[in-house]
């Protein structure tokens, strides 16, 4: 089994933490590779920078799907699901959002959750999911650190200490009794974070490795019928001409 986690930011070094982080949990005998786009984005913070990631993501479904070894199933590694109907139009095999496989994992786990953040700004994004999935049930509040995405990497910013003050503050005053990490370049986080805050905490690249690894074992694929058909063949011109969809050849 092949998977590809996307990165739709196109910061390398947080391809790499994506991908490591999906391996660990990947079970034996799936090969999962990590890739970003070669246009976007560096970090994906506001409405703005989601929707111009989209193209290179959607890039990188069809370059995978042209390459020598087809992919069996794809992650979208950003907490925003950019793209991801979209997504499910294009790729050949089952695809999956951090946020979706996530939000859904904490649901098996408690009554509650809390999702802890990086930027305030980016909280209705997640509110806006929660409803979408069906979470809002359990969803008991959505929690900022205003810590920048690529501040993540960064030795200097405490950025850990920050998330688990946050994450006991979401345990204390919301009942939450797990918590969902909200950044995907937080993805190496949850097992320290679960002993030092003592609930379950849900890093969405390992949840979502493992949906699709599970949905490709049972021999399940997005339906193509209706909303999720592949894309109507038609011209598209300017900096996206490269995205047109051709008819297929009919044998």
């Amino acid at each position: 089994m092949h998977l590809i986690v996307i990165n739709p930011n196109t910061t390398a070094s947080m391809t790499r933490l994506i991908g490591e982080s999906a391996r660990a949990v990947a079970a034996p005998g799936t090969t999962v590779t990590a890739v970003n786009p070669d246009m976007g984005p560096a970090s994906i913070e506001s409405h703005y920078d989601e929707a111009l990631s989209v193209p290179g993501l959607l890039a990188e479904i069809a370059r995978a799907q042209a390459g020598e070894q087809a992919a069996d199933g794809f992650v979208i590694a950003c907490f925003g699901d950019p793209g991801l109907d979209a997504a499910r139009e294009l790729a050949h095999g089952p695809v999956v959002g951090v946020a979706e496989a996530a939000m859904h994992a904490a649901s098996f786990l408690g009554r509650g959750f809390s999702v802890v953040t990086t930027l305030g700004r980016t909280a209705g994004r997640a509110w806006d999911l929660a409803e979408r999935y069906g979470m809002t049930r359990f969803c008991r509040n959505v929690r900022a650190c205003e810590i920048p995405v690529l501040a993540l990497e960064d030795p200097e910013s405490d950025a850990f200490a920050a998330i688990v003050a946050e994450s006991r503050r979401a345990v204390a005053d919301d009942g939450a009794e797990a918590i969902v990490l909200g950044c995907a370049g937080m993805a190496d986080l949850a097992a320290r974070m679960t002993e030092a805050v003592g609930v379950p905490v849900i890093d969405g690249v390992a949840a979502a490795t493992k949906t699709v690894e599970g949905l490709v074992a049972m021999g399940l694929r997005t339906s193509d019928r209706a909303e999720f058909a592949p894309p109507l063949p038609k011209t598209y011109i300017g900096l996206l001409s490269d995205f047109e969809v051709v008819k297929p050849d009919i044998c």
